[in-house]
């Protein structure tokens, strides 16, 4: 018995799922401390399925507290930025293209000391233990507890970060330490973004998981519990306190694996309509596109993975303006929907009313819609269907018709029956008001390598039998059954402006979780 919890701005959602099937579910507003609104959720799908605490396996939850807190630069540790690299990369100094805010909110505290790799393994310099003690002695003397490392091509070999790390852990006592080769991409001042990012937002974690944790405990669950990743997997509770950032986009993510698995298609365009906002992506395999480009966080570029999503301010709960071109959103009333939308009593028209003056739905009371008139809600329908068709013709990247998948509790604002500009099929699965929810109750477990190699000093074969095996381990060390472990992506990409026929090679493997395995 699995638990699937997805934690987004408007609402908290659960399901609950033996094997395939989905046992109950319950959407639930989101509370300002997280931690009730999960408790609700769950104590709902618990009293309607009659499953006791004791009968789950496992709890696997999405969340966008951290992504939430870096955007909105709240509860963000001060962290020094380390860069081995000297003599070299000296130009752009750590944060140097950050917003001012933010680089203040964090310290602005960084420092240059030698060290670093060629492409194919060899050192630009040693690394300086001495000065590595040195600033060390400097960062504990700030009272700075989170650190940042980040190295010339640490993917490639990742040894001078770890061994700076050991030194740094003997001078600054009780520090938290990120380093950039975690995050397995080639750039060094993206992944070194990414590295002072993850390391930023450590102190956050923790009160996060102890959050959650605290509200398991509740409950009397005491299954394991693990986090979504924004690749469609799970990461460990504890792994989260390191890792936080690769929780970044996991919201999406999870609706886009639940409605592949509702509908029982891998290759489509994903649609889904929150309370606040619309996210669109594409599945390849039944898993999301990653994004080919750099991604602004906040306002920082980063190149650690994200799928590639378009989100657009349409959601159950944006606010309507009858102006002369009916202007929809991108203000949402979010979870006070059930204040503030007019067929519940509230003063505010939004895209709900729309939806249900229109036949769309059928809850609250209808009679506080009897001032809109049909002519009104036909002209904001047709806004809300345009701005949609607007958003998918941006996401295609090939000419003709995409099928569509609708999930989310905001699809009921599509008639999925009148036929959408540029749509073949579309497909609103049952349970696709919490494909979220479900998507994190099916999560996998992933490994993933993104490594240079040259096709000169080894065979191609050997690279990518290489590149296969090192995947597939990584995925059984994190939990995966190992007769469960298949290669979903094999990605070779030549690299012209190095020399020795230098190739990236990224590959990616998943597997079932223990406890799924049957």
């Amino acid at each position: 018995m699995r638990l699937g919890i997805d934690v987004g701005g408007t609402n908290t959602d659960a399901v609950l799922m033996a094997g395939r099937e989905v046992i109950a579910s319950t959407k639930q507003s989101t509370t300002e401390d997280i931690a009730t609104g999960i408790v609700n959720a769950i104590h709902e799908v618990l009293l309607t399925s009659g499953v006791l605490p004791g009968q789950i396996e496992a709890v696997m939850i999405g969340t966008t507290q951290f992504t939430n807190a870096f955007v909105e630069r709240r509860g963000l540790n001060s962290v020094a930025a380390i860069r081995l690299s000297l003599p070299g990369c000296q130009a752009i100094p750590p944060m140097s293209e950050w917003p001012e805010d933010l680089a203040a909110a964090i310290g602005e505290q960084w420092y240059l000391t030698p060290g670093g790799y060629e492409y194919d393994g060899r050192e630009i310099a040693p690394l300086d233990e001495l000065d590595i003690v040195r600033v060390g002695q400097d960062i504990h003397k700030k009272g700075i507890k989170s650190i940042a490392i980040s190295s010339v091509f640490a993917p490639v070999n990742d040894a001078m970060e770890r061994r700076a790390a050991d030194i740094l852990r003997q001078h600054v006592p009780g520090c938290d330490i990120t380093l950039s080769s975690s995050f397995g991409r080639l750039g060094l001042l993206e992944r070194e973004n990414a590295a002072i990012m993850n390391a930023s937002l450590t102190g956050h974690a923790e009160k996060v998981v102890s959050s959650f944790e605290k509200a398991l405990q509740e409950l009397e669950i005491h299954a394991p519990f693990y986090l979504t990743q924004n690749d469609g997997t799970l990461m460990q509770a504890e792994v989260v306190r390191e890792l936080p950032i690769m929780t970044f986009s996991s919201g999406p993510t999870n609706s886009m694996r639940g409605a592949a698995w509702l509908a029982g298609v891998s290759d489509a365009l994903v649609v889904d309509i929150g309370g606040t906002t619309s996210d669109l992506g594409f599945l390849s395999n039944g898993f999301p596109r990653e994004s080919s480009l750099n991604v602004d966080i906040g306002g920082v570029r980063t190149n650690f993975r994200m799928p590639d999503v378009l989100a657009i301010g349409l959601g159950g709960g944006s606010e309507v303006k009858m102006t002369a071109q009916c202007q929809i959103g991108p203000q949402s009333v979010g979870f006070r929907l059930k204040e503030k939308a007019l067929v519940f009593g509230g003063d505010t028209l939004t895209t709900t009313d729309l939806a249900i003056a229109g036949g769309l739905a059928d809850f609250g009371n209808q009679e506080n819609l009897s001032a809109l008139s049909r002519a009104d809600v036909e002209r904001g329908l047709s806004a809300i269907r345009e701005k949609l068709e607007d958003a998918i013709d941006r996401m295609k990247t090939r000419p003709g018709d995409v099928d569509v998948i609708l999930v989310g509790g905001g699809s009921i604002l599509v008639d999925e029956n009148l036929k959408l500009k540029g749509v073949g099929r579309v497909y609103k699965p049952e349970h696709f008001s919490v494909a979220n929810a479900i998507g994190a109750a099916i999560a996998q477990v992933g490994g993933e390598i993104d490594k240079v190699f040259s096709y000169e000093e080894t065979p191609r074969d050997q690279v990518l039998a290489q590149a296969k095996r090192e995947a597939t381990e990584l995925a059984i060390q994190s939990g995966a059954v190992k007769a469960s472990v298949k290669l979903l992506e094999l990605e070779e990409l030549p690299l012209a402006y190095l020399p020795n026929g230098a190739v990236r090679v990224r590959a990616k493997a998943i597997g079932d979780m223990a406890f799924s395995a049957n």
